[in-house]
């Protein structure tokens, strides 16, 4: 696998600016929207609707003379772009094209598109974008990297992981250079499925960076050549990602698209699951995308705005504890989730702990003063400054609904120390591959590709400084690695010979007396994020040398 070539890419201040959105509006829109997951009077209940060209299947002449009867009079984008300002989102994505090929924008590589191919006769996405850039809404687009109506392309599969022939990968270029130049400042190019390979890849980035440099390209453009992580459909990993990453989210499990028949019961129940699956997002570092489908005449769902608006009414109380925060410093918290800015901890209280305690483990700083954000003029909240049990004390007891902000303000330079291994007294120490955190590259050659361990962390305290021999035990290795033990701001080359059960003295390294410090075995520098452990590390031991 080729590194990336040195190109234009987003800047830091770019990322940095689409990771403080922290929640936008995914929209799925287009000739699928017309059947609302029913062909000839069936409800198909396999796969998402807006696949149903695929899962019915629907004849493809059928499906493609769908599109002289798509006018979606309903669809108004400034409406639209109002309900993303209502929920608290500040960017909104829509599917220029999906799977089945038909393009909500004018193309002019193909007559299949809403302005050409429709009596609706108007380009959806420039009507979006336009919206998006009067209400002060960033604006991106969906791309699938396959089409099923493309004579170049390769015909649909059950798993959308079709190759890329060359025509097909010149068209897809093509639309990307109309996307980038023709609809002004892209947040995000959302691409999706199919199996390029990594050139291709590269040439779609590349495509989108030469237009525009700031424009987030999804990792979905696979082969590691995209600029933020997307996690699987309604995934939240375990623990902080610490690279940009994205939820995608659907309001319904089982369709993005619109579906007439999907049960839309218990608005509260799902107001509330969409908070806190925010929440969680945003406190392990992640922004959060939430989808719409709107109907066939481009009405939206009156549920699905019902939805957005109940998340917009906590927003409006709470969005200070989710807007331009940084995630979480402690490793889970009982009580619920975090998020941080400068001086202030934001708890988010899924349940109000039954002795009043929301415990902080291992935060360091003095807690000034804490107070209800939604109610700060309300006397304060008692406080536990005692070293190793700092806490908010409240005398709630009622689980919140869905979720009470509680804010903490803390002294000084922010400083948690996480759970820690410490060396016995005769310096030695066990680090079970079972007990590290596993940092995965999600997006990897292709959408199937299993989740591939880049990174393992343990937490270290270090009371005796000094030289320590480090020997790594492991299995499987088909080849020769090499490694890096990342401690104390440093890195020390490993070499793992070829074995199917190795123990090599692999290095020897200086710790310092540290209450905190983390212990990491990665791919050596440069470090690219397609690369792998490559090896099964069983454990770590370390022994303090004389």
């Amino acid at each position: 696998q080729p590194r990336p070539l040195p190109g234009p890419r987003p800047s830091a201040a770019a990322v940095e600016a689409w990771h403080a959105r922290k929640f936008g509006m995914f929209i799925h829109f287009g000739l699928y929207s017309m059947l609302g997951g029913v062909w000839q009077g069936k409800q198909i209940t396999n796969g998402y609707s807006e696949q149903i060209l695929s899962h019915a299947p629907v004849p493809a002449a059928e499906y493609e003379a769908l599109a002289a009867k798509f006018d979606p009079e309903k669809f108004d984008a400034d409406a639209i772009a109002a309900l993303a300002k209502d929920a608290g989102m500040k960017y909104v994505v829509i599917t220029a094209k999906h799977h089945d090929g038909f393009n909500l924008f004018h193309t002019r590589l193909t007559n299949y598109n809403v302005v050409d191919a429709s009596p609706y006769h108007q380009d959806v996405v420039r009507k979006l974008a336009d919206a998006c850039a009067r209400h002060g809404l960033k604006f991106g687009v969906y791309y699938s990297s396959i089409d099923w109506h493309y004579p170049g392309a390769t015909s649909y599969t059950d798993d959308n992981n079709n190759p890329i022939p060359k025509a097909h990968e010149d068209f897809n270029a093509g639309q990307l250079r109309e996307l980038a130049s023709g609809y002004g400042p892209l947040s995000e190019i959302w691409f999706d499925m199919g199996r390029p390979t990594p050139a291709q890849s590269r040439r779609f980035t590349e495509t989108v960076h030469a237009l525009q440099p700031d424009c987030m390209v999804s990792g979905r453009v696979f082969n590691h050549e995209g600029d933020f992580t997307v996690m699987g459909d309604n995934q939240i990993p375990k623990f902080v990602i610490d690279e940009p990453w994205q939820t995608p989210a659907s309001i319904y499990s089982d369709t993005w698209g619109y579906r007439s028949w999907a049960k839309r019961t218990d608005l509260p129940g799902k107001i509330d699951e969409h908070i806190l699956q925010l929440a969680q997002v945003v406190s392990r570092g992640g922004n959060y995308l939430l989808n719409i489908g709107p109907r066939g005449d481009g009405s939206v769902v009156e549920f699905e705005a019902a939805v957005l608006r109940g998340a917009g009414a906590w927003l409006k109380v709470n969005g200070e504890a989710i807007y331009g925060s940084e995630p979480q410093p402690f490793r889970e918290l009982s009580f619920g989730y975090a998020t941080v800015k400068p001086g202030k901890l934001y708890l988010l209280v899924r349940e109000w702990p039954a002795n009043g305690r929301l415990d902080l483990p291992g935060l360091e700083n003095r807690i000034g003063r804490a107070y209800l954000l939604a109610d700060p003029s309300r006397a304060p909240l008692g406080v536990d400054n005692r070293r190793g049990a700092k806490a908010v004390l409240t005398s709630q007891s009622a689980k919140p609904a869905p979720l009470s902000v509680v804010v903490a303000e803390y002294q000084g330079r922010l400083s948690v120390i996480p759970p820690v291994r410490t060396p016995d007294e005769n310096g030695r120490l066990v680090l079970l591959e079972k007990d590290a955190d596993h940092y995965l590259a999600y997006n990897g050659y292709g959408y199937y590709d299993r989740p591939a361990i880049y990174k393992e962390q343990w937490a270290l305290a270090i009371r005796r400084p000094g030289k320590y021999q480090v020997e790594v035990i492991y299995k499987n290795s088909g080849a020769e690695r090499k490694l890096d033990l990342v401690a104390g701001g440093r890195r020390f080359p490993v070499a793992l010979p070829t074995s199917e059960n190795g123990q090599v003295k692999a290095a020897v390294i200086t710790l310092p007396a540290s209450e905190y410090l983390p212990l990491k075995i990665t791919p050596p520098e440069p470090f690219f994020k397609g690369e792998k452990l490559g090896v099964k590390i069983d454990r770590l031991e370390l022994t303090r040398l004389p």
